[in-house]
């Protein structure tokens, strides 16, 4: 019997990723295919859903101050002592070699845009991390030994100063292994110009916040003895990504940790087809993202279907290799009659 392996992406504002998952492996089984769904995150919203573990809450500082009671996970150890996802094991050990548990954090479940006064709630200078750093304290004080933060969603610029504070030192998380799952490779000092405008920030509140990244950049090298201006991706969440290898991070593909954490190299192993998608795929979908992730996995060994629920024309007309796309936008309009 053939077998399909369901692992997309969210479709952002339709549906999660494993709902997503569902559905293409409903239609697989419908089709007479066993299925296996794999739904994934490059790192940022939606990984606490892909990863499972036990839930955990903790009321933190939003990135405006306002308390908000921010989620997190919390996953099972196997028995061997190695932290793993409930869907599979990780793809590592902790710095120190320590058993433990893993715990997973969204930054913008504490920081993100989403916790903005609505309509119009951005405030790019004033936003920072703070309720970061008190979930990691969160995840230290339950034993954790390995902490992955995903970056995505962020409101803030402030380059993890407020994070930075809430913890007090790197020697408050000595012997925890700080994982940074991001997609983008941004320096820190182009956090403001790269992101800054999708945070509402006008051009001159752009370069007020660039000229306090560089102070803060001269800070942890001063205080901290790290460079985060020669750290690929230390811009990512406005700069989160470099203060928190201030207090020790590794800063890492945010695909590449969740594709060990889920097995899914494991999992598409025998595969005779794999669907991948995302809501909407464009030229950097194919660097970093899921779809681009899925497909060099994959390495040729069976047809890679991407459904999509729009695409760039650029895309459609030249996909990479061993790729096919289905853009829902293209074949069914962008409001379809209901059924």
């Amino acid at each position: 019997m053939s077998r399909l392996v369901a692992a997309p992406d969210k479709f952002r504002g339709t549906a999660t990723a494993a709902e997503a998952a569902a559905a293409m492996a409903a239609a697989g089984r419908r089709a007479g295919w066993t299925t296996d769904e794999v739904p994934l995150s490059d790192g940022g919203e939606g990984l606490l859903e892909v990863v499972g573990g036990t839930p955990r809450y903790t009321w933190v500082p939003g990135p405006l101050g306002a308390p908000t009671e921010a989620e997190w996970r919390l996953l099972p150890e196997t028995a061997d002592g190695e932290p793993a996802a409930e869907t599979g094991r990780t793809g590592g050990t902790g710095r120190t070699g320590a058993t433990g548990r893993t715990a997973v954090i969204e930054m913008s479940r504490a920081a993100g845009r989403a916790l903005l006064p609505q309509p119009r709630g951005d405030d790019p200078i004033n936003a920072d991390t703070a309720g970061v750093g008190r979930l990691l304290l969160s995840a230290r004080d339950a034993g954790a030994t390995r902490i992955v933060i995903g970056c995505g969603g962020s409101a803030t610029t402030d380059g993890g100063w407020g994070a930075v504070q809430a913890v007090g030192s790197p020697g408050a998380l000595e012997g925890i292994d700080l994982q940074v799952a991001c997609d983008v490779t941004t320096p820190f000092a182009q956090a403001a110009a790269i992101f800054g405008p999708q945070k509402g920030a006008s051009a001159s509140q752009i370069a007020l916040l660039a000229d306090r990244l560089g102070s803060l950049a001269d800070r942890y090298r001063r205080d901290f003895n790290v460079d985060v201006d020669a750290i690929p991706g230390a811009g990512a969440a406005g700069g989160l990504a470099g203060g928190l290898a201030a207090l020790g991070a590794r800063i890492v593909p945010g695909f590449d940790l969740v594709a060990g954490m889920t097995g899914l190299a494991r999992r598409i192993a025998g595969a005779d087809l794999v669907i991948t998608g995302e809501g909407h795929l464009d030229p950097p979908s194919f660097a970093g993202k899921v779809p681009g992730g899925v497909l060099a996995l994959v390495a040729g060994r069976c047809p890679v279907l991407c459904i999509v629920g729009a695409a760039d024309e650029e895309v459609l007309r030249s996909p990479p290799a061993g790729i096919e796309i289905i853009s829902l936008e293209a074949r069914f309009g962008t409001n379809p009659a209901a059924p």
